[in-house]
């Protein structure tokens, strides 16, 4: 409740004294002149925001001078379109200014044209006024640009680099984004290239559309993250507290069934809500009468401009509790359907897993490399596990777009209290990896697992080598961990003025990132490379450990969840911590590709004979960056 009455209190100061176009904001102008065409609501007619309640605060953030960028993840049948289309109308109408509106592809742009925009004009008629029919021979209004008095409509695909890249814009809406092209041709994020549109617009606006997709890969996800990160809360009818309504707090009676070797199922009785405060049980029809709001678990985000907002089917006026709960229950058997389940109603992010080759497949996929280092390899990130007896690690390489090549897979055997152990991964650290040409790289960070029996030990060793970028991680498991965080500084034997930097890794979030990786079966944007040289060692046994675990859906205190856990055969998961290690080390780096690849073709290389002179100039840069 302190974090709702801080956002209000940076709120309503602002918004007060803002004075829209004719004092109007897009929830009374959608409420005043906005129709909704037959051939796409289900409720055609004039719009009522009080049917969606939930879409009012979002709607008039748009109106909000201090907001600059709106985040909004919703399920579907929640409205998410018609928020759009408000906000495009309202523009249109009340605050004229170029519109980008950038939909996954050009083909997605131009269906939504039709279906969508071309109704909503001819039925409005504030819009109709100003903008002529298709059909005309109004050059100003074609099926992807549409001229208003003020500005211009411009729908595309986010494949399009010439739209993306050349058309000034005040306005910026991007739907369903987590659906968008990795690169606009080879312009590179379509998103960068929306934004940069508006780099001479002081008013600026920026809004952002998805249905939640792929965790640890969702566009959106790291978007809401940026802003307020509110959801939409209901009052218990009971203790008076305000929830978000969310499928572990659900709680049903099935009732199962067997139709041609197939389950099918039902419910027995009422669907109930049960309040994660008081622990009380309510109806759907209770709660649908109960008074709610947005609660913002990042109001200082406020002060940046940037609003997000997550919402759910369960506050759908057209989706029913009960039919939620039997979608779930046909699809918990298909990872496929209970992925658009987890999307598309319960709003969730899906940690697809299921659908990786197996170790035969994955070991047929290896290729042969021309020498150590591939050509698209711009930056070597190092992961090690620690283990009683040994240190296992992997060197990848990394390009554009997230492409990866599994570069040494290796042990070391000994106790990681040994000097001669971590004398041998210097070896692997400090080693220049060189591509046909002769030009090389070195490893540009390493991580090192510092859970298990030598965690003081790896602290002292990474601190000794600090300036070779060797930092300790230790891995979290559950949802809602981050991948990367910034480091924190922890103590060595206890005493506090002798500190080493900790990386704590959300490592289930990077452990859906490379699963999905691994699904990518062409070279290019995400893809896996790894090589057949039995000396990179890149054997059944790595891949076996690679695809050691999945996820279940599975029984909790809380509900239901789905947890991480071994695939039965399957012992060892170290090639697949090390690969999460080297992952997060990138993600840290965040190094700009574009600047390596140039440098490369500078032919910068790297030698062994200034070792010293190197790894001094490495110290300086790691003691300003941490």
């Amino acid at each position: 409740m302190g974090e709702e009455k801080r956002l209000n209190a940076l709120i309503k100061p602002l918004v007060c004294g803002f004075a829209p176009p004719d004092d109007i904001t897009v929830s009374q102008w959608a409420d005043k002149y906005r129709k909704l065409s037959a051939e796409s609501a289900a409720e055609p007619g004039q719009w009522r925001t009080e049917r969606t309640p939930y879409l009012r605060e979002p709607m008039n953030a748009f109106t909000d001078p201090r907001v600059e960028r709106i985040v909004f993840v919703a399920a579907s049948q929640i409205g998410k379109t018609e928020l759009e289309l408000n906000i495009i109308g309202y523009i249109i109408h009340q605050a004229p200014g170029s519109i980008l509106y950038v939909h996954p592809s050009v083909e997605d742009a131009k269906k939504f044209s039709r279906q969508r925009i071309a109704p909503m004009i001819r039925d409005c008629k504030a819009l109709r006024d100003k903008l002529s029919d298709v059909k005309t021979r109004d050059g100003g209004n074609t099926l992807l640009q549409k001229t208003f008095p003020g500005g211009v409509l411009t729908v595309t695909g986010s494949n399009s680099a010439s739209a993306l890249a050349s058309i000034p814009a005040k306005y910026v809406i991007g739907d369903e984004r987590d659906r968008w092209a990795i690169s606009a041709g080879t312009e590179g994020d379509p998103w960068s290239l929306a934004q940069a549109r508006q780099a001479t617009f002081y008013d600026r606006k920026a809004v952002e559309v998805s249905t939640p997709t792929i965790k640890g890969d969702s566009n959106i996800e790291k978007s809401f993250r940026k802003g307020t990160q509110e959801h939409w809360c209901h009052e218990c009818p009971h203790c008076g507290e305000y929830s978000e309504i969310e499928f572990d707090d659900i709680k049903f009676t099935p009732i199962s069934r067997t139709v041609k070797g197939k389950k099918e199922y039902s419910i027995q009785g009422d669907v109930h809500w049960c309040c994660p405060e008081c622990g009380a049980l309510a109806t759907e029809s209770e709660m649908r009468r109960q008074k709610a709001k947005w609660i913002a678990d990042k109001p200082e985000a406020y002060e940046n401009g940037i609003r997000s907002y997550w919402l759910n089917a369960f506050c759908s006026p057209w989706t029913s509790w009960t039919k939620i709960v039997i979608s779930f229950l046909n699809a918990q058997d298909d990872p496929e359907e209970l992925k658009v389940v987890f999307n598309t109603l319960l709003g969730k992010l899906w940690e697809n897993r299921d659908k990786v080759q197996d170790e035969d497949a994955m070991l047929a996929r290896r290729e042969t490399y021309p020498a150590e280092l591939p050509d698209g390899v711009l930056c070597l990130t190092c992961g090690v596990d620690t283990q009683d007896n040994r240190l296992e690690y992997e060197v990848v390489g990394y390009g554009h777009y997230g492409e990866s090549w599994g570069i040494k897979r290796g042990f070391i055997m000994g106790r990681p209290d040994t000097k001669e152990v971590w004398g041998r991964l210097d070896d692997v650290i400090q080693h220049v990896y060189r591509y046909k040409d002769g030009r090389g790289l070195q490893i540009s960070m390493t991580l090192v697992d510092s859970g298990g029996h030598f965690t003081q030990e790896v602290y002292e060793n990474c601190r000794a080598r600090q300036g070779f970028r060797v930092f300790a991680c230790k891995g979290k498991g559950g949802e809602g961990y981050p991948f990367t965080s910034p480091p924190s500084k922890v103590p060595i034997r206890e005493n506090r003025n002798i500190t080493c930097s900790l990386f704590v890794l959300g490592v289930d979030a990077g452990k859906a990132a490379i699963m999905a990786n691994l699904q990518v079966q062409e070279p290019g944007a995400k893809y896996c490379h790894f090589p057949v040289s039995e000396e990179a060692g890149y054997d059944a046994n790595y891949f076996s450990g690679l695809l050691s675990e999945q996820t279940v859906v599975t029984n909790t205190k809380n509900g239901i969840a789905l947890v991480w856990k071994k695939v039965p055969g399957h012992n060892r998961n170290e090639a697949l911590d090390c690969r999460n290690y080297a992952n997060a080390a990138v993600r840290i780096l965040n190094p700009n590709m574009d600047a390596l690849e140039q440098r490369l073709k500078g032919v910068i290389t790297y030698t062994t004979t200034s070792t010293q002179q190197s790894a001094s100039r490495k110290r300086r840069r790691v003691e300003d960056e941490w």
